[in-house]
């Protein structure tokens, strides 16, 4: 008989999950609280071993195909000057920007695009109960009536809803101090291919980066307590951003000019997920439910891409669902581990408070960008991500 799965997000984790799993021959049910599948979102990146995992899916020529064209990363002074760039990183190495940079909406739509036949996508529904045997996980839904599965597997991100129903209060959420507003803009004759960074004292910095699809995206990021952005309305947070931004100029004021009631904002106080376990019985979870890293580490995409590889070939080839999950977890938390490892200082280091601090900052940029050194340090300023050996799991048997 064919075990039936239910994993809860449909962004990266989820759909990853469900890919390999339905190659392993599970019957597969992915439920997305939003009414369909969600097509926004900022650049991300995969490097490493979630690059492998790619290739392994027949999706890596795709997503390059679909990529945001990035050229690198171009820091910049009030006039637009440069004052360090960093091409593209070409695989074997990546820098700031690496080879594989995807919109995050376009990444989730060709992940549901490649979904298998034992494979269904439910959206405008969640989970609000779980209940479970030695045989099953009895699932109650917002929809209604309540049905069984054999495995549960929650993926539906940091803030993870669907988590607290079986890990309540285990997964310490760790602030790093920082906001970020993302959004998006008309292009304009200035949006040249690169992603540009601007710092200006206040520990503020401003992000434009170019897509595949004729905008551009902008972010406004800065050293805070938490002040409840995420959760407020857009007047409020176009009212913050405005109010901490007023003074700066590059292309802030574009930016500004841009905001009003009906923008698509989003807003994150960036934290990090430290769960002391990812599984009880027949319900685990993967993603940034378990692990966020935070956009910091440059490693949140390949995390997600290669957990969700891990978990579904340990489930397929383990004698049962426990030890799949034990053999998941023992061989992803010390990758997990490695890469919530942050830099020393960050973020204030990249988001220094005074003139002098970011006039020190670019002092440093600039001599990280001559031709001499640039080879290491653009090995330094992107993570290492190729440090999971991946194991060749056998995807044709049933679940």
């Amino acid at each position: 008989m064919t075990s039936r799965v239910l994993v809860t997000g449909a962004s990266i984790a989820g759909p990853t999950a469900a890919f390999w799993l339905d190659r392993a021959g599970f019957e597969v049910t992915v439920l997305e609280r939003s009414p369909q599948l969600r097509l926004g979102g900022q650049n991300i990146d995969v490097r490493g071993s979630g690059r492998e995992v790619l290739r392994r899916m027949g999706l890596d020529a795709t997503l390059l195909a679909n990529g945001t064209t990035e050229k690198g990363t171009r820091f910049v002074d009030d006039a637009d000057a440069t004052i360090a760039a960093f091409p593209a990183g070409d695989g074997t190495h990546d820098g700031p920007t690496a080879e594989l940079e995807i919109l995050r909406g376009e990444f989730a739509r060709i992940l549901v695009e490649s979904a298998g036949p034992r494979t269904e996508y439910r959206y405008g529904d969640r989970v609000v109960g779980v209940a479970q045997d030695a045989d099953g996980v009895d699932v109650t839904f917002a929809s209604g009536p309540a049905e069984r599965f054999d495995l549960v597997l929650f993926a539906d991100g940091i803030r993870s809803s669907s988590r607290e129903l079986v890990f309540a209060g285990e997964a310490e959420t760790t602030p790093v101090g920082l906001y970020t507003a993302y959004g998006v803009l008309p292009k304009g004759p200035s949006d040249d291919g690169w992603w540009r960074w601007f710092n200006a004292p206040g520990s503020r910095v401003a992000n434009l980066r170019p897509d595949n699809l004729g905008t551009t995206r902008f972010s406004l990021s800065w050293v805070s307590d938490d002040s409840g952005y995420e959760g407020a309305s857009t007047e409020r947070v176009v009212a913050a951003l405005r109010s901490t931004f007023a003074d700066v100029g590059w292309e802030v004021p574009r930016i500004l000019d841009s905001l009003g009631p009906d923008s698509e904002l989003y807003v994150d106080y960036l934290a990090q997920v430290k769960a002391p376990r990812w599984s009880d019985g027949r319900i685990g979870m993967l993603g940034d439910a378990a692990w966020c890293a935070t956009p910091l580490s440059g490693m949140g995409t390949t995390l997600s891409v290669t957990g969700a590889y891990v978990l579904a070939g340990e489930l397929a080839r383990a004698s049962d669902h426990r030890a799949g999950f034990e053999a998941f977890e023992a061989r992803m938390r010390p990758f997990v581990e490695q890469a919530q490892k942050l830099p020393p200082g960050v973020p204030r280091v990249a988001h220094p408070k005074t003139s002098a601090g970011v006039a020190a900052f670019r002092t440093v940029l600039r001599l990280a960008g001559s031709k001499p050194v640039q080879a290491v340090t653009s090995k330094l300023l992107g993570p290492d991500a190729a440090t999971l050996e991946l194991p060749d799991y056998e995807f044709d048997n049933a679940g």
